[in-house]
């Protein structure tokens, strides 16, 4: 069965389909990371991002195209975690401007919309590079704009051009021959498959469950056998007790005698509630005479699990206790408001730092530094754009800088930057966090904005970064055979070192980082690094490069032992 357009609901199907075939692979896709190390997190923040669109998206209950776009558009740039998160709802982003002007979508339309979301996604990366997710979006909007004329059918259309997606992201590897070498193709690339094999998926009617966790959708509930009496004044109270229990059944009881005893319930109460079967019959009645009920309950069995409160009662002990949450939040408002106040009228700063880093070494020294604010994050959790947004709105400055710490996080950043509104936002490119520490050292309040980030990014550029942790796969990077459990040493260009012992793999990263210019050396121990293990191995440092200055920090930091810094 053919279908040449495709309305708002089958478009919403559609792209919740896609959101939850991309959940089911995330952690697969996380696995095709290039480098063996534990923070593989493609496949999550994909998943992330388009889940942010997806809760907006399901809650539309009588979708628009304009609506749908806009829920879209808006829910993944704000979700946006990560490079490739970013680069999804760019994707995103300049697929709705095309389609949110239309009724109907015809393969004429999804051509257009596939070209003008590829553009808009190259446009938001500095360097694009071939071999990623943009070649193979590139690719499948390149086929669609060719098979336009080909086909009306969005069903077969939609099959080729997952088609040659899939051949695109088949040659990733020969694009890139870090990807080759790894044995890997583009992870990126796959989650954008991902998406696009689980909407067709729901364009073609497969059993699929969308229900998205966290959407606002009505709240579903089993009958009760309590009910609710929270609403109820006391005044208009006819039936005082709420009276449960259940009868465990022992004589005849059977349709018949279910109505006799619901009616003889109805004549002595209301509220009522009968769920039976054949063991057990479950009982809530309202009633002035709990006596009654029980009584005639006992006709048919015993009772087991008796409850009878009075609602006149405990009503007046609610009337209290709202009385005085309702007298706590009312203090609680007019503190807030006050603190809003004089919030406002504080003086606003004229610049102000935000920082990302995890671990509480590293969070203490960003703060002694004079971040205003530390959004933790970094490797395996990446933060999002709406992370970012928030940040900003809390620091009260007119210029605010962000040290994003993580390469990953960089798009983020900007795209945070991009939607902020009231201060202009200043991303320094930092890479890692020793980075983001001289970065945030060398910034000079007499400067000028352009002259701090000039001057805070070259200072930046001249720390050399080494990141000891262990692999999670066996895999062969740059000429070296690396088995799962192998200590690494990562530097800011590849693998550095590689070994079965962390101190010696450290300290052979270290050799490899050092130059006749090298003057300071600074460790960073993480979580899983004790401090006298650490003392012992800063004595060893200090043997390696005696001609350097050498200090030692706790930073507290997951998955990496030791993160290293040369300048």
């Amino acid at each position: 069965m053919g279908m040449n357009t495709m309305d708002a609901r089958a478009l919403q199907k559609a792209f919740l389909s896609g959101a939850k075939g991309l959940e089911a692979k995330k952690e697969w896709i996380n696995e095709l990371n290039v480098f063996p190390v534990p923070d593989g997190d493609t496949g999550t923040n994909m998943t992330m991002t388009i889940m942010s669109a997806a809760r907006e998206v399901s809650a539309l209950e009588n979708p628009t195209m304009e609506t749908l776009a806009r829920a879209i558009s808006s829910g993944s740039l704000r979700g946006a975690r990560g490079n490739s998160g970013v680069i999804l709802s760019q994707l995103f982003r300049g697929f709705t401007k095309e389609i949110k002007t239309v009724d109907v979508i015809t393969t004429t339309t999804l051509a257009n919309a596939f070209v003008r979301g590829t553009e808009t996604a190259y446009k938001a990366v500095m360097k694009p590079k071939e071999g990623t997710i943009l070649t193979v979006a590139k690719g499948m909007a390149d086929k669609a704009v060719e098979l336009v004329s080909e086909t009306e059918d969005i069903i077969e259309f939609t099959q080729k051009i997952i088609e040659h997606g899939d051949y695109v992201l088949s040659q990733t590897p020969e694009m890139l021959p870090i990807l080759k070498q790894a044995g890997v193709v583009d992870s990126g690339g796959e989650g954008l498959m991902q998406v696009m094999k689980g909407a067709l998926d729901g364009l073609m009617g497969k059993e699929i469950d969308l229900s998205i966790e966290g959407a606002a959708a009505p709240e579903h509930r089993e009958a009760p056998i309590s009910v609710d009496t929270s609403n109820l004044d006391t005044a208009n109270i006819r039936f005082g007790y709420c009276t449960e229990f259940i009868v465990n059944l022992e004589k005849n009881y059977d349709g018949q005698e279910e109505e006799s005893f619901k009616g003889f319930l109805e004549s002595i109460g209301d509220s009522i509630v009968l769920v039976s079967d054949d063991e057990v019959v479950k009982v809530h009645v309202h009633t002035n005479d709990p006596g009654l009920a029980i009584q005639r309950a006992l006709t048919y069995g015993s009772l087991s699990k008796i409850k009878i409160d009075n609602m006149r009662e405990e009503h007046n002990e609610r009337l209290i206790k709202d009385a005085e949450k309702l007298a706590a939040r009312q203090k609680q408002e007019r503190e807030a408001a006050r603190a809003a106040e004089e919030e406002a009228a504080a003086e606003r700063k004229e610049y102000g730092f935000i920082a990302v880093s995890m671990g509480d070494g590293f969070r203490e020294i960003f703060l002694g530094l004079g971040a205003d604010y530390l959004i933790e994050g970094g490797q395996t959790m990446n933060p999002s754009t709406e992370d970012m947004l928030n940040a900003i709105d809390q620091v009260n400055a007119d210029t605010i800088y962000i040290l994003p710490n993580n390469s990953n996080i960089i798009l983020a950043a900007e795209q945070a930057s991009r939607l902020a509104e009231g201060k202009r936002v200043v991303v320094i490119p930092s890479r890692t966090v020793p980075q983001g520490i001289t970065a945030i050292i060398n910034f000079t309040p007499d400067l000028s904005v352009e002259e701090n980030i000039e001057n805070m990014t070259e200072e930046m550029k001249k720390v050399k970064t080494g990141q000891i942790t262990y692999a999670v796969r066996h895999t062969m990077i740059e000429d070296k055979e690396i088995q799962e459990g192998d200590i690494m040493g990562l530097g800011d260009q590849g693998i550095l070192a590689v070994g079965q012992s962390v101190e010696i793999t450290a300290l052979e990263t270290l050799r490899n980082m050092l130059d006749e210019e090298s003057e300071l050396v600074s460790v960073y121990y993480g979580q899983d690094i004790s401090q006298e293990d650490a003392e012992r191995f800063l004595e060893k440092v200090r043997a390696v490069c005696s001609g350097c200055e050498v200090e030692m920090n706790s930073g507290g930091q997951p998955i990496y032992y030791y993160l290293i810094s040369v300048e």
